[in-house]
């Protein structure tokens, strides 16, 4: 999805700016290096076993690389929680609608999907790398909210959560932020 002009002050409220200029550069990943990452991943310590020792991705590394905030509120909730955001109990594909198909403030409603689609595929894509889950709709709600959200510690928590299934020899696919590998 290209980026527009008008969208960019959103996204750098939201503290999400950086990370959609890497995108606009899609990654080139080296399979086989990523390949021996994951032979030598223990799920236990959240850990590399490299010839030369142990090794890991930092939070550290999140910020420098990917610009992501990682201080401030978790990003947590699950879709257990989801009725909390909604207003008046009116049903989540009622609020989607207001939030992304309104008719007024259209560059806020880009920004939205943007962010929705940063979310889903950069940070914390799925194995299917077509869906966009409705979990951040919550987090869009309020474009000047987002940037108090660690988001780079969640995306290294994602991280972490994709190399540990991945490590199960029956898992053939890996996804999360991978260019953090």
């Amino acid at each position: 999805m290209p980026m527009h002009e008008r969208i960019i002050p959103y996204l750098e409220r939201a503290g999400l700016y950086h990370l959609a200029r890497l995108n606009s550069q899609w990654f080139w990943l080296d399979e086989p290096m990523v390949s021996a990452f994951i032979e030598r991943w223990r799920p236990e310590t959240h850990t590399f076993h490299m010839p030369f020792g142990e090794c890991t991705v930092t939070l550290q590394d999140v910020a420098f690389q990917l610009g992501l905030p990682v201080d401030g509120e978790a990003v947590s909730g699950c879709l257990g929680e989801f009725e909390t955001y909604m207003e008046g109990g009116r049903p989540a594909w009622e609020w989607f609608q207001d939030l992304f198909d309104a008719n007024e403030e259209t560059v806020r409603i880009y920004a939205r999907a943007y962010i929705m689609m940063l979310l889903s595929t950069q940070l914390f894509g799925d194995k299917s790398a077509n869906r966009v889950h409705i979990q951040w709709l919550p987090f869009v709600v309020n474009l000047d909210d987002m940037e108090r959200y660690s988001w780079g510690s969640a995306a290294l928590a994602w991280l972490y959560r994709c190399m540990c299934r991945v490590a199960n020899r029956n898992v053939t696919n890996l996804a999360g932020p991978l260019q953090l590998l």
